[in-house]
């Protein structure tokens, strides 16, 4: 049955018929389970799940509207065909209107039916394709693409669910690769504007004037090369929102315009002279300190202050290293290889690292990783020669100099060094930095008390 074309209920009282029906569509690869009358096909569709149903419409005890209207009721996705000797326009248009999805009258050619019911499943199969599409699309637009389990990621997700709900502008920050468009677009998708346009564009790709008509629009001839009206990136987000890729770039001359927007809603198209109001809501992003292009003036303060109405940070990956395991494990999901994983050996290796590029510098080790083992366990060797000397130079011991070294000095600040890092990790809570260092809480104060630390 796993192997058939599909599920379908045959009822028609005319046993010829339904025989006839029933040896052609098996042969034809179907599953078929038939009935004799409008109540026995209804018995099968309250116990059983079918793809297709082929019903006549004059039958004893319940003819084949009351079927479709059951259907309809208990699983809206099955497809209904209407077969009938005594057909009129005005029962066939009734049928369509009760959502049948063809209407066949008898006598009928078997190459017509045949035909009839695989353009239904192809209908039926297309559909739950873009079904799974959509799904697809607004799983990767929410928090399910965002990955991480560490307290910083979980207070992240946290705040984004609820400024989502508001209008407010948000200024996103972090270094580059940290994931500041898929934070920009879970506020959108998870926001009331939801099925409105979710408008990107990255300000730093654009030369000054050809931003300015990304971003407002052109009229005709208002410039070389203007040959036609065009619309601007802010009146295709109207009603939905538009994020602001590296706002630290846009230029001065444009950042009034942008303030006039975010104060009014309104600006003018390159060449225009009647306002154009749209609602928009802002979602900008930056790996910058904006802070210190205000102060240079290169950045306006009233344009910062009106963008960074919530300010959300995202953290380095550096700063949360418990979130690499779980990305490992989402990217070889996403690849092809998905049977392979890191040796815990080499697991360890990818938590010390520093992640300069964050989750983008991760994902493109992994993809490259995968590509290049041959092996289901990719080990330390396997990784990258700079993740490697790295661990290498983070085990280099001090050297020993001519006269020496103060074997116990070195010492003490490593222990001391371990003692803070622990406190710090553990938000001050002693017994917690204790057991951290696998030291008795008794040790572990002793140890405090004999360095200062408090």
């Amino acid at each position: 049955m796993e192997n058939t074309k599909g599920r379908i209920l045959i009822i028609e009282d005319e046993k010829s018929m339904r025989e006839v029906l029933k040896i052609l569509l098996e042969e034809e690869g179907y599953d078929i389970t038939s009935a004799s009358n409008g109540l026995e096909g209804m018995d099968y569709l309250k116990n059983d799940i079918f793809d297709l149903v082929v019903t006549d419409i004059k039958m004893p005890k319940a003819d084949g509207f009351e079927v479709l209207k059951k259907v309809k009721e208990i699983s809206p996705a099955t497809i209904v065909i209407m077969i009938t000797a005594f057909g009129t326009t005005e029962s066939a248009i009734e049928a369509m209107k009760m959502g049948a999805y063809d209407y066949i009258y008898k006598p009928f050619k078997i190459d017509e039916i045949r035909l009839i019911i695989q353009k239904a499943f192809e209908k039926k199969n297309l559909s739950e394709e873009l079904s799974l599409l959509r799904e697809k699309i607004k799983s990767s637009c929410g928090l399910e693409n965002i990955v991480g389990k560490s307290q910083k990621m979980q207070g992240l997700f946290t705040l984004i669910r609820k400024v989502a709900q508001s209008n407010s502008t948000v200024l996103i920050t972090g270094e580059s690769g940290s994931g500041k468009e898929l934070v920009a677009s879970a506020l959108h998708h998870l926001s009331p504007r939801k099925q409105k346009n979710f408008v990107t564009i990255n300000c730093a790709t654009f030369p000054e004037g050809l931003l300015e008509s990304e971003l407002f629009g052109h009229v005709k001839g208002s410039f070389t090369g203007a040959l036609y009206n065009k619309e601007g990136l802010f009146e295709a987000a109207d009603k939905g929102s538009i994020f602001l890729d590296e706002i630290g770039e846009m230029p001065l001359s444009l950042q009034s315009k942008l303030l006039r927007v975010l104060e009014n809603g309104a600006f003018r198209r390159v060449g225009g002279l009647n306002d154009v109001t749209v609602d928009v809501r802002v979602i900008s992003a930056t790996n910058k300190d904006i802070s210190e292009a205000v102060a240079s003036g290169s950045f306006r303060e009233d344009l910062f202050y009106r963008l960074n109405v919530v300010p959300i940070n995202i953290p380095p990956l550096r700063e949360r290293p418990d979130d690499i395991p779980l990305l490992l494990d989402h990217f070889l999901n996403k690849s092809s290889a998905n049977t392979k994983r890191f040796s815990p050996e080499a697991l360890r290796l990818l938590m010390k690292y520093s992640w300069k590029g964050n989750v983008r510098e991760l994902e493109n080790m992994v993809e490259r990783t995968v590509l290049l083992t041959d092996g289901e366990i990719i080990l330390p060797a396997d990784l990258p020669e700079e993740i490697r000397k790295a661990d290498e130079a983070g085990k280099q011991l001090p050297a020993i100099g001519e006269e020496g070294m103060d074997f116990k000095g070195i010492m003490e600040q490593i222990e001391r060094d371990y003692l803070n890092k622990a406190l710090e990790k553990a938000k001050g809570v002693k017994t917690e930095a204790a057991r951290m260092l696998n030291l008795s809480f008794r040790s572990f104060r002793h140890k405090l008390y004999k360095y200062g630390i408090k």
